[in-house]
């Protein structure tokens, strides 16, 4: 409500980073068109994979800028479902002193990583899902003890970092392919710029980044702080959904016509995204080989995910903080990764191309619910307003919500108006789907879209403030004669590329 503390819980971006924002915007091209190349995009946050529909006929070119390590990796022919481990590698020993002032960056050296991901690359070659690592993910380091997942890098460089993704997500690791983040410049420098969107303000001190609510083209320098910033509620979980975005937005502009029907520009952004790689040994000879494959791909069915976690708060036994994942959940994303099982539904365009059964008796598979929950309380941030007299009624309230999953990262406030008889949850236009399980959560809370608050909020009333843990379940699937139907297993949510990029 107007008068009200509208503080802001945290940066959401693009389509959905925790929930739905969805800005107006123009694209300089259709969501549903074909790739005439694929370019998994985007080298601060470790996708840098570059094909075109023209450099297969100059593989020399690509592979002799390309360098290689040895990061023992199980190879692979470039045909057949595979997964790639993507690292991004914060290397600042080249720098200059004007370019460390220039970034905001310190005067340390060596080599950290700054990000992981998991590529899957589907057994047909349709389809790309992309799982973000958590950087401060608490796992188990083969030969070291408990440590941060981004540790594994430094004990132990490219094969000790793909020894404990393949521990901790049980998936076998075909692929390595490092790139060193700050070479992020070169390649949005090289695409003119790249469109990112905020609905709420962001001050970060450390990189001297600020922007207001709205839609900005960000050039290389800017771009690398936007994905890089920590400065919001959720840390390294808002960052992970800022580089989804970013990700999204250089792969959409590097496969647009602009770039690929513009010699000059196509050859500056290859050379630019060549110079940051760092892959394994069978990949270098084979990677024009393997990208000339997705030819067909949109990014409909380039699908971007997260891990599932079960503490965003968690305190290591040395101090650190850091997060643990949902193990169950966990579990389940990769099982069906390793399945070669999509994430998302099929792209119109795969949906369009399947003919009808023969069998005009065949049962159709159920649709998942309307009311269905899709975003899971451990991506969205709330904030709680007592609504009443009654003292301690927010902070009990909040207590309730973080026990529940959801991030509540700021003090309870008090609403102006303190005669709230129902708990109410207020949302900004484009957050219905966070707020469905926000509310879900809080039985018998009105769900209200409010356009003049900023984010997700809890207005705690007389009556209906209790909370319970919900979950976001798959949708049902149709059993097979006389089997029984599978009891719904909590899944990730999950985004394509397309839904990821801003709207102008």
């Amino acid at each position: 409500m107007p008068g009200d503390d509208q503080e802001d819980s945290g940066v959401r971006i693009g389509g959905d980073g925790y929930g739905g924002v969805r800005l107006t915007a123009q694209r300089a091209r259709r969501r549903g068109s074909n790739l005439r190349s694929l370019v998994i995009s985007g080298a601060l946050s470790g996708i840098v994979l570059v094909g075109s529909g023209v450099l297969w006929a100059v593989p020399n070119f690509a592979s002799g800028r390309i360098q290689s390590v040895d990061a023992g990796t199980s190879e692979s022919s470039s045909r057949g479902a595979m997964n790639i481990l993507l690292v991004g590698v914060d290397r600042r020993d080249n720098l200059s002193r004007r370019q460390q002032v220039q970034l905001h960056l310190g005067r340390d050296v060596g080599e950290r990583t700054d990000t992981m991901m998991v590529l899957h690359l589907s057994e047909d070659h349709s389809r790309v899902t992309v799982v973000s690592l958590p950087r401060d993910t608490w796992t188990t380091i083969p030969g070291k003890g408990d440590h941060k997942i981004n540790s594994a890098y430094q004990f132990g460089g490219p094969k000790l970092t793909v020894k404990t993704v393949e521990q901790v997500t049980g998936l076998r690791i075909n692929h390595y392919v490092e790139v060193n983040v700050l070479g992020f410049i070169g390649v949005v420098e090289s695409l003119g710029g790249v469109t990112v969107c905020t609905p709420v303000a962001i001050d970060d001190s450390k990189t001297k980044l600020n922007l207001r609510p709205g839609t900005y083209t960000l050039d290389g320098v800017n771009a690398l702080a936007y994905a890089r910033t920590r400065a919001t509620a959720r840390s390294d979980l808002d960052r992970i959904d800022r580089q989804q975005q970013v990700v999204s937005a250089l792969l959409d502009k590097a496969l647009s016509g602009g770039t690929l029907a513009n010699p000059a520009k196509l050859a500056g952004f290859l050379d630019s995204t060549f110079k940051t790689l760092t892959v394994d040994p069978a990949l270098q000879k084979d990677l024009l080989g393997m990208v000339s494959q997705f030819r067909d791909v949109s990014t409909d069915d380039v699908s971007f995910a997260t891990v599932p976690l079960a503490d965003v708060n968690y305190r290591s036994p040395t101090g650190e903080s850091a997060v643990l994942w949902d193990k169950p959940a966990a579990r389940e994303l990769f099982r069906r990764i390793d399945a070669d099982q999509p994430l998302v539904e099929p792209s119109a365009k795969a949906s369009a191309s399947v003919k009808p059964s023969a069998s005009p008796t065949a049962p159709a598979s159920p649709a998942a619910s309307p009311g269905a929950l899709t975003i899971p309380p451990a991506r969205i941030s709330v904030k709680v307003l007592n609504g009443t007299l009654v003292t301690g009624l927010g902070a009990a309230t909040k207590a309730k919500l973080v026990e529940a999953g959801f991030m509540v990262p700021s003090p309870p406030g008090d609403t102006a108006r303190r005669d709230f008889a129902n708990t109410v949850v207020r949302y900004p236009p484009g957050r219905e789907d966070s707020a469905r399980t926000v509310a879900a959560a809080v039985p018998g809370a009105e769900l209200r879209e409010q356009p003049d608050v900023t984010g997700i909020e809890v207005v705690v009333g007389q009556k209906n403030h209790d909370v319970k843990k919900v979950t976001v379940t798959a949708a049902p699937t149709a059993p097979s004669t006389g089997t029984p139907a599978s009891t719904p297993v909590a899944t990730p949510s999950a985004r394509t590329a397309t839904q990821n990029i801003c709207k102008k």
